[in-house]
């Protein structure tokens, strides 16, 4: 593990995403960049240290599918660190500056082990109190979250909003339209096969409705774009894989296990991870809060920011703050 001081001012986001959004002064927190080994690759982060409180507790935390810690996360991270909670937001293997070839991969598996190697850096680190961490997901990250608390003892709390939990439902809701069922079974195929040679397939995250992509929920395209950084060189595409990934990927089988606090937030108007699939896995977890907002996937970041993050800090106050 290695820590650099970073100065505290930000990387500059989409001027449309920044406007929806209010920010602490810089002058509440700092931040320093730590590099981390995940299975002999390196991962990079910045850890966000409140600026008037000692070993704090810490939520770790990394972006949802496709996506950078750069990308909206750093206005999350910053409202815990002005009200006393350090954040540690890191970038996935193959994203961002994190090491990884190809570019893109979403590989839950290699994505959990990351998480753990972050809480691992997190232990190891003075300036935060590690027997308060708390881990942090959305949609994708938002599953994996969870796969991590429900083995790992030494989480306190989890936060997740819109988790993708079931695989199995997503293949059903898939089954719908045989013909993009198909064309995405194809492309994981192609994908997976040509990568063992050096010629993977990739194709675009995010589209309009009707075209061929991972994401093309009225609005997605729109909101993801919005959020990405104007200095970024993020491309609008993963490797194929990722169809064959999601059928087989389901923490809801083991969210039961989960033996800390956790708070799960559904959108009722979430077209990308409908809010069953998150009321169901908070029905499993012995100790959780569950909160339906009339959101969408997207609106969490947008409209509905500060309803989300106003409950994600009490969730945080009233469970690894001793202060209150």
């Amino acid at each position: 593990m290695s820590e650099s001081a970073r100065p505290r001012g930000r990387r500059r986001p989409n001027a449309r995403a920044q406007q929806s959004l209010r920010r602490p002064t810089p002058e509440a927190y700092s931040t320093r960049t730590i590099e981390f080994d995940s299975d002999g690759e390196t991962c990079v982060g910045t850890l966000y240290l409140p600026a008037d409180v000692d070993t704090p507790p810490v939520v770790v935390m990394a972006p949802g599918l496709g996506m950078w810690r750069s990308f909206v996360l750093p206005a999350v991270a910053e409202r815990f660190a002005a009200a006393g909670f350090a954040a540690f937001v890191f970038d996935f293997r193959h994203h961002g500056d994190s090491d990884g070839e190809p570019r893109g991969l979403a590989d839950p598996a290699k994505q959990i082990a990351d998480y753990e190697a972050a809480i691992e850096t997190m232990i190891d680190t003075d300036a935060v109190d590690s027997n308060r961490l708390v881990l942090w997901g959305y949609s994708f990250s938002g599953g994996h979250v969870l796969s991590v608390a429900a083995d790992d003892f030494r989480v306190a709390g989890v936060i997740t909003t819109a988790p993708f939990v079931d695989g199995r439902q997503e293949l059903r809701r898939s089954l719908r339209q045989p013909k993009r069922f198909l064309r995405s079974t194809l492309a994981g195929l192609r994908d997976a096969v040509g990568a063992k040679v050096g010629r993977g397939h990739e194709v675009r995250l995010v589209d309009e409705p009707g075209e061929f992509a991972v994401l093309t929920a009225p609005g997605a395209r729109r909101a993801i774009l919005d959020a990405v950084d104007r200095d970024s060189d993020w491309v609008n595409r993963l490797p194929a894989q990722i169809f064959l990934a999601l059928p087989g990927y389901r923490p809801i089988t083991t969210v039961d296990e989960i033996r800390c606090p956790a708070l799960v937030i559904g959108g009722s108007h979430d077209q990308i991870v409908p809010a069953e699939g998150p009321a169901a896995a908070a029905d499993r977890i012995p100790e959780s809060t569950y909160i339906e907002l009339p959101a969408d996937h997207m609106s969490v970041f947008e409209a509905d920011f500060e309803t989300v993050v106003g409950h994600q800090l009490t969730f945080l106050r009233s469970t690894v703050d001793h202060r209150w």
